[in-house]
């Protein structure tokens, strides 16, 4: 099987229901069809084959979701691009997936040549929808390459196939119910698994109606509740805590209509989720996934949704803690979580030995650290490496740690994720320098290479960084910016 076989349950099976709304304007599941036909039948009219990567840099918006699909339905790898990216992370992922083309709405930085959204638009009339060549996709097919930021440094194309994203979407509407009567608020980014991977399929697979917004607004987001009325709503922990800011009235109302939120891509603490239960009168359901895996564990739909763990396994999947040594942890014995399961991915793009290095016995090594209890609830502990997560987006401190060593008077960088009351946490650089070092000017510098979430809050200049007696830099010794 392959991604259409699900999506068209919606897309031919409900053509005559509403199923997206977006931009005050309501478009059919066969309409959202067609589109994408009409824009599958462009696509293979310039040149693009089967295997053949599509890049895309573009905000919330239709279009995306006509490029989307028209890419499942030719065999098009697509390969979403964070829209807060700049000229040095859009050119390594411009190198390693090779696209055949980047569609963009407006100047890329660097500029890199794009295809402009408002051009296809034009163009899309000149198409019909039964100009699309057969493709048959098996369900090992990659669907897409999402980039991931690596240890390392370099960001790293994590290759999802047909089967991934298959297994994936049906755990996610199994398990949380959801329906064709939901009705669907959606604010996070499609280039994003959250959104793409959770959002967008699980409102294909299920078939109920979609709202899909550019960016969640929190000046705007009590009237898109209270107009749309939805009964689900994915969010990461910064939109929640944005979501308590709400007059208790209004949140009264909204949680009137709401059946289910679910959180993900960054934990939540549980003052949030215990305050967000008594204003809102709903439980969130936090749940765990990374880019390589999608959805891995959820708490249940049914049952405890318990504060400060991610739940159990979701169907198909495996999980277990493993000590360093390589044993399998005891009840409450903090260890590296292992996955394994039809959701992990197939590898990383042009990277045989990350891909090697990954696994073990089968079973991917997420890095994060955590906890099972006794009755089989797992609890995240921190990360075996020092990523940051910051409002929901993942920033590996080596990318800008060597970015730093690479100016002048800069002697050794060390960046750190320090609290943040809404985002969790944010990054902090560290400077070590022999000059009369211009800070701001190194700020600015970071700001022009940067997606602004990555960009460190404060930049210290300490004497020197503490280090282990083997050379290794002990940033937990780092004093507080």
């Amino acid at each position: 099987m392959q991604l259409m076989n699900l999506f068209d349950l919606s897309l031919k099976g409900r053509k005559n229901k509403i199923g997206l709304v977006y931009n005050d304007k309501h478009y059919s599941f066969g309409e959202i069809d067609d589109r994408s036909s009409q824009m599958a039948a462009l696509l293979l009219a310039k040149g693009f084959l089967p295997g053949d990567r599509l890049a895309v840099y573009l905000e919330n918006c239709i279009e995306l979701i006509d490029l989307y699909l028209a890419a499942i339905k030719t065999g098009i790898i697509f390969v979403p691009i964070n829209i807060l990216y700049k000229e040095r992370e859009l050119s390594h992922i411009l190198t390693d997936a090779a696209p055949k083309a980047l569609v963009a709405n407006g100047s890329v930085p660097g500029g890199f040549d794009a295809w402009q959204l408002s051009t296809l638009n034009e163009e899309l009339n000149n198409y019909s929808t039964d100009q699309i060549t057969s493709v048959v996709n098996t369900g090992d097919t990659a669907a897409a390459i999402v980039y991931t930021s690596g240890t390392t440094g370099a960001s790293k194309g994590a290759i999802l196939t047909h089967n991934n994203f298959i297994s994936n979407g049906i755990n996610i509407v199994t398990c949380w119910q959801i329906t064709e009567q939901d009705s669907f608020l959606l604010a996070l980014p499609l280039f994003h698994v959250h959104a793409l991977a959770n959002g967008l399929h699980a409102w294909l697979i299920s078939g109920c109606c979609m709202k899909l917004l550019v960016r969640f607004e929190h000046q705007h987001s009590a009237q898109e509740f209270i107009s749309f009325k939805p009964t689900l709503f994915f969010g990461v922990p910064t939109v929640y805590i944005r979501l308590l800011d709400q007059h208790n009235s209004i949140a009264k109302e909204i949680g009137a209509n709401i059946r289910l939120f679910v959180c993900g891509s960054a934990p939540l603490p549980a003052h949030i989720m215990e305050a967000f239960a008594a204003k809102y009168g709903h439980v969130i359901l936090e749940r765990y996934g990374m880019t390589e895996t999608l959805m891995n564990i959820s708490n249940p739909y049914c049952g405890e949704r318990r504060a400060g763990t991610v739940g159990f396994p979701l169907p198909g999947i495996s999980a277990k803690i493993i000590l360093p040594d390589g044993s399998l942890a005891k009840v409450d014995e903090e260890g590296e979580v292992y996955v394994k399961g039809p959701n992990i991915f197939a590898g990383y793009w042009n990277r045989e030995q990350a891909t090697a290095d990954a696994f073990v016995d089968g079973y991917f090594k997420t890095g994060d650290m955590g906890v099972v209890s006794a009755d089989g609830y797992f609890t995240l502990k921190g990360r075996k490496s020092d990523l940051i997560i910051s409002g929901g987006f993942n920033i590996y401190p080596r990318e800008m740690e060597e970015f730093l060593l690479e100016q002048p008077g800069v002697k050794e960088a060390a960046v750190v994720g320090v609290p943040h009351e809404t985002r969790g946490e944010v990054p902090a650089a560290y400077i070590v320098s022999d000059t009369d070092l211009d800070l701001e000017e190194l700020e600015e510098l970071c700001k022009q290479s940067f997606a602004s979430f990555k960009l460190p809050r404060t930049f210290t200049i300490v004497p020197a960084l503490p280090r282990t007696a083997l050379g290794k830099v002990q940033k937990h010794l780092l004093p507080k910016p």
